[in-house]
Order: structure tokens, then sequence, then C-alpha cells
């Protein structure tokens, strides 16, 4: 039943898809327009299997570098959340230098961080923390600050510290709005790797497409970006699958405890 209700809502949009290639490929042929400015889906697929293994290495690369700095912005926004709403008066201090962070340009950014750390693993490693931590920070403190006031008053009541109302409340009560801020930094993390790859190195998919607009080899730059399209649906469903897993933990867990 579930399955049959999942097939049903990737009907539509899996045939505005093909509608949209076929389109494409017509649009192409009918105005017959060059390669180099416009290849048509079957020559991107094409030329996707030519390049299969080249693009595969470079694939894994940006996967590899998108994963760690997913993981390392995702732990550094729910360090700092739970620290502004843990430490009294953190919040009022450091929240508005936190959304300062945010206004300073990712490319200026990645100019910087090349000019103080070089060309290595470490500055791109770097420029997807800043841009992953701050919706994940954000939305975990917006979850943490909308517990239940009933139960907070109840544990309170009974003597609970409050380190234990964060563990057994506040925190399972910020699940969604985690799962919210995860959900966007994942989509950051994939386009800031592709950013952080072109802007210095000499693999991924991010200089993959770099290398090969400057060839003027546009196939190659449209096989690319479906790669990098595929990887961002990827790693979002799997977020929006562990959600689905967590909340329902999270039911059984209160209906059990009732």
């Amino acid at each position: 039943m579930g399955n049959s209700r999942g097939l049903r809502k990737l009907g539509p949009p899996v045939a505005c898809l093909l509608g949209f290639l076929v389109l494409w490929q017509a649009a192409v042929a009918l105005f017959a327009i060059e390669e180099w400015i416009l290849p048509s889906p079957l020559a991107v697929f094409h030329e996707m299997g030519a390049e299969w293994p080249r693009l595969m290495g470079h694939a894994a690369a940006t996967i590899r570098l998108t994963l760690i700095g997913f993981a390392a912005g995702t732990a550094a926004g729910l360090a700092l959340a739970a620290l502004l709403h843990l430490i009294p008066g953190a919040r009022a201090g450091l929240y508005p230098l936190l959304v300062l962070t945010q206004n300073v340009p990712v490319i200026v950014l990645g100019d910087l961080l090349v000019i103080w750390f070089g060309f290595g693993v470490l500055p791109k490693l770097i420029l997807l923390l800043l841009v992953c931590f701050f919706p994940v920070s954000v939305s975990m403190l917006t979850g943490l600050q909308q517990a239940d006031p009933k139960l907070m008053h109840y544990m309170r009541m009974i003597g609970a510290s409050k380190q234990q109302i964060f563990w057994k409340l506040e925190l399972p009560g910020a699940l969604g709005h985690l799962f919210a801020g995860l959900k966007i930094a994942a989509s950051y993390s994939v386009i800031g790797a592709i950013y952080a790859e072109a802007l210095g190195s000499n693999e991924g998919l991010g200089y993959y497409i770099r290398l090969s607009s400057r060839g003027w080899e546009t196939s190659r730059v449209f096989g690319g970006i479906l790669l990098i399209v595929l990887f961002s649906l990827l790693l979002f469903g799997a977020i929006a699958l562990i959600e689905r897993y967590a909340v329902r933990w999270k039911v059984r867990k209160e209906v059990n405890e009732a």
C-alpha cells in the first residue's frame, strides 16, 4: 500500500521530466542548435557514457568532500545551538554575530580561505562547515525554544535539572526543526563543494565542469550538472527517510511512556 502510494507521487514529476527532455530534444533538432551551444539530451547521455569512468572518479571526490563537510557542519551547528540555548546570556550576545557571518559572500570567503590555507582539502572543508552550520544551528535553536510549556512546567515542578529537561523534552521536541535545517544544509553542502572544487582543485565535479567549460565541451558540463542534481536529490531523500523513521520512533516512545 505504501509503495503504491509512493509510486503515484513519483508519477507526475517523472512524467513532467520526460516531457521536458522530449521538448528539449525536439527543439535542438528543429532549430539545428550546435552542440557546443546546447547539446541534446541524447548527446549528453552519450558523452556521459563515453566519460563514465572519469566522471565516476570526479563524482567520488565530490561525494567524499560533501559528506565530510556536511557532517562537520552539522556537528558544529548542533553544538553551537546547544551552547547558545543552555548557557545564560549566550544567545543574546552571540546570535547577532552568528547572523552577521552569513552576510559575507561565499566567493569572498573562498578566496580568503585559499589565501590563508592554500589549495588543499582544509580550506574546502572549512568553507563547507561555514556554509552548513548556520541552517542547522538556527533551526535547532528555534526548535529547542518551542518545547511544550505544560511539560516544561511539570518537569520543573518535579525537580528536573536543566540538562534533564534538555535531553528528555527540548531535544526530542526539536527533531522536526532539526531535520528541516539538515535538508537545507544538505543542498548547501553540495553547492559549496562544487564551488570549492572549482575554486582550486584537481579533482571533483566542480573541477570537471570548470575544465569542460573552458574547452567548450558543453555536453560534459551538462553531464556533470546531471550528476550533481542526482546526488543532491539522493542526499535530500536520505535525510527525509531518516526523518520519517526518527519521527516514528519518537511517537512510539511517547506512546509507550504514556
